[in-house]
């Protein structure tokens, strides 16, 4: 399996990456980043591009692949929704649309988040945008295309959030969330098993379209 996977400096990306390297099903990992980020690894290239709403510069190299995980994402706190909506749903449906083009029979995965809102008239403006980024990328014709909605997440692994707030946070509550994990599977999940999961859907297939965080965890 051939994988493209966007967002691989992030925490979950970092995660992705990590299963993906460790994973014998996976010949190769194509991370398009701004900036070289990646652990050397023979399975792993790297694309620099800048332009993340536009991939025309390098379509030509994203043909002949089997699945994306498309990890990028911003956190909306103290940010304008116009600028939420150009990263969340225009950077992720530039990525699709060009990627479907290239490969129709890929399996495109979003990590979108719990609480989005599908109805896209909600109150809450992150859910809102990424009720609307999931509905579009769920209507373009890939051979598939899953929504992975975890809550939180748990660093596995040494992987260390971007965000100096999460940062904080993991280093006072990560040993509670790791409890919780067990208790409520519903609302805690791990960098470990997002990856994982993503692998398994993209290797077989899911029932639903939209994966909950209890989905995530029984993968």
């Amino acid at each position: 399996m051939k994988v493209i996977l966007l967002g691989a400096s992030g925490m979950v990306g970092q995660g992705v990456l990590r299963e993906c390297l460790l994973d014998p099903e996976v010949a190769s990992v194509l991370s398009i980043t701004r900036s070289r980020a990646g652990p050397q690894s023979p399975k792993l290239h790297e694309i620099l591009h800048r332009d993340f709403l536009n991939f025309s510069a390098i379509e030509a190299e994203l043909n002949g692949f089997d699945a994306c995980f498309f990890c990028l994402g911003v956190s909306s706190a103290g940010t304008s929704e116009e600028d939420y909506r150009r990263i969340t749903y225009g950077f992720t449906m530039a990525a699709a649309e060009t990627l479907v083009r290239a490969n129709p029979q890929m399996t495109f995965i979003y990590v979108s988040g719990a609480g989005t809102d599908s109805s896209e008239r909600g109150r809450t403006m992150w859910a809102r945008v990424k009720g609307q980024t999931e509905n579009a990328l769920l209507r373009l014709p890939f051979k598939a295309a899953y929504m992975f909605r975890p809550a939180a997440i748990i660093p596995m692994h040494g992987i260390k959030s971007r965000t100096k707030v999460y940062r904080v946070f993991y280093a006072l509550f990560g040993p509670v969330l790791l409890l919780l994990k067990s208790l409520l599977p519903a609302y805690v999940t791990t960098t470990e098993k997002v990856g994982r999961a993503m692998l398994a859907v993209a290797k077989r297939g899911a029932p639903q379209r939209i994966l909950e965080n209890s989905d995530i965890n029984k993968l």
